[in-house]
């Protein structure tokens, strides 16, 4: 049987409306993360929150000890669930989020969080490429619209984009409400 981890990426105040970069959808993707938290929890399953910070104070968003870099209260960790700290979009780059999971004896993660397209992305395929099965909730992630080649890119279709990469070759990419029935 697999042993189990929820990793809980970057669900942060600025994502949020007020913050210095919002997100389209970061409330209902915090509220599926949220359920799938509870239930991880209720199972006794490994909780890693991983939250981003810039090194640098002048950073547009997750500035050092900054309230905007705080997690977000809809995930907010218990006591004893490790927080990573991350400098770089990839959380197992320069952290030692591998090393806690596999001193748990962990095989097995679902992914949530933000941005889809980048820190889910990056931690998705890091951690496929380290040999861990992995589940994406793709409702319990967001992101924001992005510009390429002149072009405007709606947050759903950079969203969605990212979920098909990732379900292509990397993860299984699912809902959260299929990843509560099973």
């Amino acid at each position: 049987m697999s042993k189990q981890a929820l990793i809980i990426i970057d669900i942060q105040n600025d994502y949020f409306p007020g913050g210095k970069w919002p997100l389209d959808g970061a409330e209902q993707a915090a509220d599926n993360a949220a359920r799938l938290l509870a239930a991880a929890r209720q199972r006794g399953d490994l909780v890693v929150h991983v939250r981003h910070e810039f090194e640098s104070a002048d950073a547009p968003f997750f500035a050092p000890r900054s309230q905007g870099a705080a997690i977000h209260a809809k995930v907010r960790p218990e006591a004893g669930e490790p927080v990573v700290l991350k400098h770089k979009v990839n959380a197992f780059l320069g952290t030692d989020l591998q090393h806690r999971l596999d001193q748990h004896g962990v095989d097995a993660l679902t992914i949530v969080g933000s941005m889809s397209h980048m820190c889910i992305d990056a931690a998705t395929r890091a951690a496929a490429d380290l040999g861990y099965h992995v589940t994406v909730a793709h409702d319990a992630c967001a992101t924001l619209p992005l510009e390429f080649d002149g072009k405007q890119v709606p947050a759903a279709d950079v969203h969605g984009a990212a979920m098909a990469a990732l379900a292509f070759a990397y993860a299984k990419v699912v809902k959260t409400d299929e990843l509560l029935k099973s």
